[in-house]
């Protein structure tokens, strides 16, 4: 009889994949330490230090409350200084190097004070002996790897072998092992064969679980220093004498006597770390000889469970992040403030490419340019269209916002109904398409990418296709007009102007399609002939906000020979000119304006744009006066990050027609509480931006290192006098920069003129000199006061001879000490080492360890200073203690400038309604996208629906219902019922199923007399 059944090997069984070894990962290659081992090294290190009971500890805690203060304060910069970084992955090159350097400068200074040593744990001795045992094993196993690669190069090995292993690998093994050794030895030492004890070792805490002897476990578990001595002798007792093991006697590190009493005769017994040190290296070399000669990481088959994290793994989509807009080290936004300086200077006045592309049109006569009026549209009967702006920012909210305009259809409700609102027939993009500036990678990754990932492109489409003679169409349509499928229109925006529209013109006007949405479209502006008499109109405002003259001939000959009296326009620009210029207080745009009131006279029903980031729509007030344009719509959710709705809610008037805001999103409410964030999370945003604060405030404080004249401070006995001389000081040293001090006086004069700079010109001359000095201000007070905190941390260790006690390369010196005693050596093993290696491996020891008495180099030469002058150091000297000074103080001062920078937008954008750009910039805020979807009906009535989502989802996985749906191999992907590839992971945040309608309203089709008449009658 058959059966399913198959035998489960016994790793599956007990799901111990992973424990095959300790160092390895099961695949691929390269191999990496095992996170169980750093598992049992964190438990340890937790289980030896809950070793020392209660009672003891607070004792300790008391009797040094001081400096647990000064930890306290310490501990709280580092986080702060390290919190936006944890969670992240390894990948940003910034972060990666923040968490080695915050480890460094951390424990350079914990284990100068003398906590930790009061409670037992010698910080100067782990941190000695893991550098020692970190660079050993390093130079362990690159000779291990040097010999291994010369026998495969001579065929002694597999050559599946030649594969060279990443230094990173080898880094982190030894890491682990050594972090491993140092906390086997805080606990239990060096101790070498226990003389005094015999007995044959037992494993004594088994005996524990005998119920007899249930009350002697419960009182061991209570005494915890007796279980720790009882699992140091038992677990890790020392593995005998070198005599027994005559061919490594010359080649181990030997361990101390621990006898009752006296111990005649020198150290014979291998020292436990060493010996705990080797099993690691031994089995790390056989996992490597293994796996790598016989190939077998190579072959061996994943399980089923590994194989389902990988596959999960790789069927993620390749979205980047939103543009940090703050960063001090994004190549990226250099170029983009390089391009608009030459944009700027170059283009604007001078150089236009709209004068280019009229200059190219093939037909001379204004309105019958066939390459910038479309009319293939005009005989339907209805029309779903579609508006989005601004995307081409993070890749999940361009995604969210793609995937909604790719549906076959969107239902949702208003007003208590159900609606079911097809895919537009056009999908119109008002501009900015990629940000932060144009090039190749940022249209593809940023622009093209969310949309072929939400509707496919055609399986013929090859991306680095030019298309020179649009409209592309499919096999078997003639033309244009038979088209069914979705068709795109795209304006430029002024990001897209950066480089002269050059990216522009290359990617839209000379490529046919945008994912599943075909590309007509040859120039940067165009009209459209829709059904029922309504007219569409393009315009590309370039960097001017306004169009030049050949599109205002092109647009007002057209209105003048085809745009009927009665037809309805609708315009579309990138800026919303009204709002702009009412928070301006400017007038810009005087040829649209012309075109809008003098041309079409009142026939242009709404008018569309993008560039805030927000929704809003301000309606008309009825009145007697003729109305110029009935609806003005921003909308530029398409991706980008959101602008605030709360700055622009007092505009009521466009060149003399009342509006009302009829619609927000977000809501003011909303969009003020969110301007919250850049006081509690502008450093989480931009952690980028500490490469540009850190040296500004190190600037600032430059030139008031170092501050000998502390005394007054500590000689307080009261708390409120601690304060009040403090803060005298602070005073004290601002009076000096500005009387005496050449490089911080200049650094807060050049930020002075910035920040006058950065203020917007909305306000009047006095009012930016106000705002800039206040906010250079609070940035000089708080660099002062962080280098006041800094130099009395220094005086304190100082006067309590915790620093500058013993100069350069203390710790080095200090472990040459206390190695021989606590590592005897009578073999002169070091010795042969520093030999063979020429001197190289005591000086990498000597080096290494210096990186870690940054704190004393302080100490040792701010007290020459103040005792001899700053003249008394040579140049070498002066650069190696201001730079060991930067060390710390970029540390304390990233957390407070983005602090005080993040206040300042904070009460600019919420009081002063200033700053909306870079206010909201900071948050990069992903989510509130939205996009509009109007419909002309048969009757010739518009109605408009603006669709959103609250939030954006941050993961996704490949749709079920995408894969498994039948492909025709010539099928278009807006035929398919399920077009887009990702879905959200939670299907209640996928973006089909939150989507809701935040706005909804109707224009009726202008009447004709006759038809007013026969209605009346």
């Amino acid at each position: 009889m058959g059966s399913d059944w198959q035998s489960v090997g016994l790793l599956d069984t007990l799901k111990m994949e992973r424990v095959r070894t300790i160092f390895t990962h099961t695949y691929p290659y390269p191999h990496e330490h095992s996170r169980h081992a750093i598992i049992a090294v964190v438990v340890g290190c937790l289980f030896f230090i809950s070793s020392d009971n209660m009672h003891t500890l607070i004792q300790k805690l008391d009797s040094n409350i001081k400096w647990w203060s000064m930890y306290g304060c310490l501990l709280g910069f580092f986080y702060f200084f390290s919190s936006p970084f944890l969670g992240k992955t390894i990948k940003p090159s910034y972060s990666n190097f923040s968490r080695w350097y915050i480890a460094w400068i951390l424990v350079a200074a914990l284990y100068h004070l003398p906590s930790f040593q009061s409670m037992g744990l010698d910080m100067r001795m782990n941190l000695s002996l893991f550098l020692t045992i970190y660079l050993s094993s390093i130079l362990f196993l690159l000779v291990f790897h040097v010999i291994f690669l010369g026998l495969w190069y001579v065929g002694l090995v597999a050559r599946v072998a030649g594969k060279r292993p990443e230094i990173l690998t080898i880094l982190q093994n030894c890491a682990v092992l050594s972090i491993a050794c140092c906390v086997f030895y805080s606990h239990c030492g060096n101790r070498a064969i226990l003389k005094d004890k015999p007995s044959p070792r037992t494993f004594r805490l088994l005996s524990f679980w005998k119920k007899e002897e249930q009350k002697t476990w419960l009182a061991k578990f209570l005494r915890m220093n007796e279980l720790k001595d009882e699992i140091c002798s038992s677990w890790f007792a020392p593995v005998g004498s070198a005599s027994d093991y005559p061919l490594l006697s010359k080649w181990v590190i030997y361990g101390e006597l621990a006898c009752n009493g006296s111990c005649p005769g020198p150290a014979n017994g291998i020292s436990p770390i060493y010996s705990l040190w080797a099993t690691f290296i031994g089995i790390y070399i056989a996992n490597y000889v293994v796996e790598r000669s016989t190939g077998w990481a190579l072959t061996h088959p994943l399980s089923v469970k590994e194989f389902e994290k990988l596959k999960k793994k790789q069927m993620k989509p390749e979205f980047l992040d939103m543009v940090p807009w703050y960063s001090g080290t994004s190549a990226d936004l250099f170029k983009t403030v390089f391009d608009l300086l030459v944009s700027v200077t170059v283009f604007v006045g001078r150089f236009d490419m709209r004068m280019m592309q009229a200059a190219m049109s093939r037909v001379k006569d204004g309105a019958q340019h066939d390459d910038l009026l479309y009319d293939h549209f005009s005989d339907k009967d209805g029309m779903w269209v579609d508006f989005m702006a601004d995307t081409g920012d993070g890749g999940n909210s361009s995604y969210t916002v793609a995937k909604l305009l790719a549906q076959p259809s969107i239902r949702t409700h208003s007003e208590d109904k159900e609606l079911t609102l097809p895919r537009g027939d056009l999908l119109l993009i008002g501009g900015d398409l990629a940000y932060p500036n144009p090039s190749g990678f940022t249209y593809e990754n940023r622009f093209f990418r969310p949309f072929e990932y939400a509707l496919q492109p055609p399986p013929w489409y090859k991306e680095d296709h030019v298309a020179v003679d649009k409209p592309e169409l499919p096999c078997g349509v003639p033309e244009l007009k038979q088209y069914d499928g979705p068709q795109c229109f795209l304006i430029p925006g002024n990001h897209d102007w950066f480089d002269g529209l050059q990216t522009f013109i290359r990617y839209i006007c000379h490529k046919s399609w945008l994912g599943g949405w075909l590309m007509p479209q040859k120039k940067s502006y165009f009209a459209l002939q829709l059904p029922k008499g309504w007219w569409l109109f393009g315009l590309d405002l370039a960097l001017h906000l306004d169009i030049d003259v050949y599109q205002f001939k092109f647009f007002s000959e057209l209105v003048k020979e085809k745009v009927g009296e009665y037809d309805s326009v609708i315009i579309i620009t990138h800026e919303p000119i009204w709002l702009l210029d009412w928070y301006w207080n400017d007038k810009t745009g005087k040829n649209i304006s012309c075109l809008i009131r003098n041309c079409l006279n009142g026939r242009c029903k709404l008018w569309f744009a993008g560039d805030l980031h927000h929704y809003m729509r301000h309606s008309y007030v009825p009145s007697d006066n003729q109305v110029n344009v009935q609806h003005l719509v921003v909308n530029g959710c398409g991706g980008a990050f959101l602008h605030p709705t709360h700055v622009f809610k007092n505009f009521d008037n466009y060149y003399g027609t009342s509006y009302k805001s009829e619609a927000a999103y977000p809501s003011f409410e909303d969009s003020s509480r969110i301007a919250l964030g850049n006081i509690l999370k502008f450093r989480k945003k931009n952690w980028q931006f500490d490469f540009i604060g850190g040296i500004i405030y190190f600037v600032l404080a430059f030139s008031m290192f170092p501050q000998c004249k502390l005394d007054h401070i500590l000689r307080d006995d009261t708390f409120s006098g601690h304060l009040r001389s403090f803060f005298g000081a602070v005073w004290d040293t601002f009076m000096y920069l500005l009387g005496y001090s050449y490089v911080s006086s200049a650094g807060a004069f050049v930020l002075l003129i910035i920040s006058l700079a950065f203020v917007p010109s909305k306000f009047s001359r006095k009012r930016r000199v106000l705002i800039g000095v206040l906010h250079v201000s609070a940035h000089l007070a708080a660099a002062l006061i962080l280098m006041l905190l800094l130099e009395l941390g220094l005086e304190m260790c100082i006067r309590h001879e915790l620093l500058a006690t013993s100069g350069y390369h203390s710790l080095y010196q200090w472990y040459r000490t206390v190695e021989s005693e606590h590592f005897p050596d009578p073999t002169g093993l070091r010795a042969r080492i520093e030999q063979w290696t020429f001197g190289l491996y005591p000086a990498c020891i000597k080096y290494l360890m210096s990186a870690f008495d940054v704190p004393e180099v302080m100490a040792v030469t701010r007290n020459k200073i103040c005792k001899e002058g700053m003249q008394s150091l040579s140049r070498g000297g002066a650069v190696i203690y201001y730079a060991s000074v930067f060390l710390y103080f970029w540390v304390f001062s990233t957390p407070v400038v983005s602090l005080v920078f993040g206040s300042y937008l904070y009460i600019c954008i919420n009081w002063l309604h200033l700053h909306f750009d870079e206010a909201f910039s900071s948050l990069r805020i992903a989510n509130y996208k939205a996009f509009t979807r109007f419909h002309i009906k048969p009757d010739g009535d518009l109605e408009v629906f603006t669709l959103a989502v609250d939030k954006v989802p941050k993961e996704w996985k490949l749709d079920p219902k995408w894969e498994g749906e039948p492909r025709p191999p010539e099928q278009l992907s807006h035929l398919r019922k399920f077009p887009s590839k990702w879905r959200a992971i939670s299907s209640k945040q996928d973006p089909i199923n939150t989507v809701r309608i935040v706005d909804r309203f109707d224009i009726p089709r202008t009447k004709k007399p006759e038809e007013s008449t026969k209605e009346k009658t």
